[in-house]
């Protein structure tokens, strides 16, 4: 019996795999739009439903034309080069400045900590429509000053506002559990404060980094409703172009360049719990 001690009495068991069951039921709940678009997304057809060939498993009703269509596309090489340029460029400006945050709230003698925090954390709160609508509004005002409706940077610092509060969470996490020992063992043997920062604690926290990094950039990379409110055609991200694809002629294309997503989160997230574990070795604690 894994996972139960050989003296578990009748109830113990009988919990314990219904406990299993509610789990793969909850699990298969939420995977199930994932486990439907994957094969479909080589359909033969010009179908999002499946053919009777599909369910009867025939060779002829499965293709790869739609990934073909997607990867030939220049519409689409261009969504994906500036959803790219832009999660690349946001993930930067989020990832520094969610760090700075992070060891300036982590310090003790840092005022007002918790309302600071839920100002960092706020666009992760307040739904997307609003701070879409507010960054639009904000845009519109700044545009007699600088262009930022309809330019990369406007989209690049409005996606750094969305991806900031993922880096803060997964630095401060790292750092409740710093030993700041360390930093004044390095300070006593005659470190300056940029020494002691990148040789003690950028390792120790780099882990977290990383993680808060990989969120930031997932974050922009699927985000669309800013880029509607903000963005120029010259700015068609892949969400964007979904989302046109869906409203304007709905091809199983939109299927093949879901699927690759759903790969690249899913590497994403696999990378993001190996960094997890390694940072828990860091500090000492089991991975678990």
């Amino acid at each position: 019996m894994i996972g139960l001690p050989e003296h578990a009495g009748i109830e113990e068991r009988i919990w314990h795999y219904l406990f299993i069951a509610i789990c793969v039921f909850v699990f298969l709940f939420l995977i199930a739009p994932i486990l439907i678009i994957i094969p479909l997304s080589f359909n033969a057809e010009p179908y999002f439903t499946f053919t009777k060939e599909m369910l009867s498993f025939d060779p002829v009703a499965f293709s790869t034309r739609w990934y073909n269509e997607f990867f030939s596309s220049d519409v689409w090489r261009s969504a994906v080069w500036n959803s790219l340029f832009i999660a690349f460029s946001a993930t930067i400006l989020a990832t520094v400045l969610g760090t700075l945050a992070a060891l300036g709230l982590s310090r003790p003698e840092m005022p007002f900590k918790a309302l600071f925090m839920g100002l960092l954390i706020s666009p992760m709160i307040v739904p997307l429509i609003i701070t879409a609508a507010g960054i639009f509004f904000f845009y519109a005002q700044m545009n007699q000053y600088v262009q930022m409706t309809g330019t990369y940077l406007g989209i690049i610092l409005a996606h750094t506002v969305l991806g900031t509060p993922f880096v803060v969470i997964t630095v401060t996490a790292t750092l409740s559990g710093f030993d700041h020992s360390l930093t004044r063992a390095g300070a006593m043997l005659g470190g300056n404060p940029t020494t002691v920062f990148f040789k003690i604690i950028m390792p120790l926290i780099l882990p977290g980094v990383i993680s808060g990094a990989l969120f930031a950039f997932v974050t922009s990379f699927d985000e669309v409703v800013v880029v509607l409110f903000v963005a120029s055609v010259e700015q068609q991200t892949i969400p964007r172009q979904m989302w046109a694809g869906i409203r304007e002629q709905i091809s199983p294309t939109i299927l093949a360049v879901a699927t690759v997503l759903i790969m690249i989160s899913i590497m994403m997230l696999a990378a993001v719990e190996l960094l997890r574990r390694r940072s828990e070795r860091l500090r000492g604690m089991s991975p678990g």
